[in-house]
């Protein structure tokens, strides 16, 4: 690990004039994904800027409905509001990590970790996320964990969140705060696909941070479930997650949210699920449509077609276990 300046930012103010004067600088919370990254050599940092401690570790219930979750509100999140409004999202946050991660990840560092693509964290291989223009060795590479959509010549790799995946489906907004102000970004907006430039990865600017996300409430969000599928039973990421929220009335779905994780490099909305449901009781039949047209316009590369079958019943397990 390369030497660095460290500060312990005394308000956001600091924290942010740091950012935008040292362009090697970068923050840290939890660290449970930066450490390992700088331990791996696949990123270094000039100066690291200690952000616990600046009063963004609080849930706030808003009055006009829906809650905001500061950003270093930790993983291991345990609000019993939270759970019966939103079980998307703590059944998204209990099946990421183990409980000592769990406890020590931030809301924000949740949102910014990095993929878990082999060829990024391993330097020896080329990766233009890594190293921009350097090649993708994942193209010719074992494919088995990469993406079914929004993959581009140039990265297949995948988002690694639960939480993002809920948020989703929540139509969560990502806020921010910089020198330039603050902003509300839709998390479908957030996140960006690989492109040409896959070494950016979200719409956060270099002189800005996280300060937390907030969630609308409403029936949609408390009928809401997280399904995942994982190689092995605890602390793996998913293989293919869904995130499903649906509000029914007068026995049929009024509104639905449908999104997937493990299968694009952002939390991967699916419209074409949710228009299957519309109008439909929620039973067997409305699942298995709404399976089916969550894999429509995917794109499996050579390793990784088993990933097709597997959207079609993650996506129906939840919504069967959701009805």
């Amino acid at each position: 690990m390369l030497p660095f300046h460290y500060t312990r930012a005394g308000d956001i103010a600091e924290a942010l004039r740091i950012l935008s004067r040292d362009e090697g600088a970068t923050l840290i919370a939890g660290g449970t994904d930066l450490v390992t990254l700088m331990r791996d050599g696949i990123r270094a940092a000039s100066h690291l800027v200690d952000v616990n401690g600046l009063g963004l570790d609080e849930i706030h219930w808003l009055p006009e409905g829906g809650v905001r979750i500061g950003a270093l509100c930790r993983n291991a999140v345990d609000d019993a509001r939270l759970r019966r409004e939103y079980p998307v999202l703590a059944e998204a946050l209990r099946s990421g990590a183990s409980p000592q991660i769990r406890n020590r990840a931030s809301v924000g560092g949740n949102l910014l970790q990095q993929t878990r693509c082999t060829y990024f964290r391993l330097p020896e291989f080329a990766c233009n996320r890594r190293t921009p223009g350097a090649g993708c060795s994942a193209i010719e590479g074992d494919s088995h964990l990469q993406a079914i959509f929004g993959a581009s010549p140039q990265c297949t790799a995948v988002h690694p969140s639960d939480f993002s995946v809920a948020l989703q489906a929540l139509d969560a907004v990502v806020l921010t705060e910089g020198t330039r102000g603050r902003r509300r970004i839709p998390v479908d907006d957030f996140f960006r696909l690989p492109g040409t430039t896959p070494h950016l990865t979200t719409e956060l600017r270099r002189d800005e941070l996280v300060v937390g996300v907030e969630l609308p409430g409403g029936p949609l969000a408390a009928r809401s479930h997280y399904v995942k599928f994982r190689e092995r039973a605890s602390y793996a990421f998913a293989l293919v997650s869904a995130a499903v929220a649906v509000e029914v009335r007068g026995g049929t779905v009024r509104s639905a949210r449908v999104a997937l994780g493990g299968v694009a490099a952002k939390p991967w909305r699916s419209p074409a699920a949710e228009e299957a449901l519309i109008g439909r009781p929620l039973d067997e039949e409305a699942a298995a449509a709404a399976g089916d047209a969550a894999a429509r316009g995917a794109r499996p590369q050579r390793h990784n077609g088993y990933k097709v079958e597997l959207v079609r019943r993650v996506v129906r397990q939840a919504l069967s276990e959701l009805g």
